[in-house]
């Protein structure tokens, strides 16, 4: 006859399984002897590794009980349908290793791929990590609230890209960045962005920002978002409204 100790030796599980397999009524605790210690005969040897077996395949707990106890057809259906589990369980890993790997940089974090893509490109311009940085979680705002429409603001917001004036703007916010008390240059940025929500409206580019978007209260959302982001925003909204334009997120032309 076997002490505990033995039991889990033989089964190659630790004291502390078999106690608690006893808990949970997997492994029946045997009567105490004249000396009052519990023995084990060969008989729960076998269970326990029959236990331990299931268990290490992947068994819950909750099922092994019907599986040690069940007829050759029953424990081969129930051994398919915990399979099918498993194999659910290793597809769901699978995807969630596919969404780390794709997590190379902080950017890929809650954004779609379309703004990781315009970030890459907006980098490749020159623009510095202080503006990549808040207009990236700008953009997991946006895309948070209106995700049917990031496509084709990306796709805008990549055409702009291609107009050295638009580059030049950001470059000049990323020295706004490192030094934002800097009139002349708060002045010369505030000029420009004038002058290209000029040709944004000309286009009619500003004319689909309600279709764009629609939420008001997003709106102001956003544009307390940029507030907090950096000083300078507080002072380059003061001199485009003295240019004649209203907002920051959605821009308007002032009515005179």
């Amino acid at each position: 006859m076997l002490t505990i100790g033995q039991l889990a030796s033989y089964a190659g599980v630790t004291i502390r399984a078999v106690r608690h397999y006893h808990h949970i009524g997997l492994l029946p605790e045997p009567e105490r002897d004249a000396s009052g210690y519990r023995t084990y005969d060969a008989a729960a040897v076998v269970r326990l590794i029959r236990i331990r077996t299931l268990a290490d395949a992947g068994v819950p707990l909750a099922r092994v009980r019907e599986l040690l106890d069940a007829d050759p057809e029953t424990f081969a259906d129930a051994t398919a349908h915990i399979d099918q589990q498993l194999r659910a369980q290793i597809r769901a890993l699978q995807e969630h290793r596919r969404r780390i790997a794709l997590l190379g940089s902080g950017d890929s974090l809650a954004l779609p791929k379309d703004v990781v893509d315009y970030l890459d490109r907006l980098r490749a311009t020159g623009a510095s990590e202080a503006v990549i940085e808040p207009e990236r979680d700008a953009w997991i705002l946006m895309a948070a609230r209106w995700p049917e429409a990031i496509p084709a603001l990306m796709a805008e917001k990549t055409a702009q890209l291609a107009n050295p004036r638009v580059v030049q703007l950001y470059r000049l916010i990323g020295r706004i960045a490192e030094d934002w008390q800097d009139e002349e240059l708060l002045r010369e940025t505030a000029d420009l962005m004038s002058e290209l929500l000029e040709e944004a409206a000309a286009g009619g580019e500003l004319d689909r920002q309600d279709e764009q978007m629609p939420d008001a209260a997003f709106i102001r959302l956003m544009d307390s978002f940029a507030d907090a982001a950096h000083p300078a925003v507080a002072r380059l909204r003061e001199l485009i409204a003295e240019r004649g334009w209203t907002g920051w997120t959605r821009i308007e032309k002032r009515l005179p």
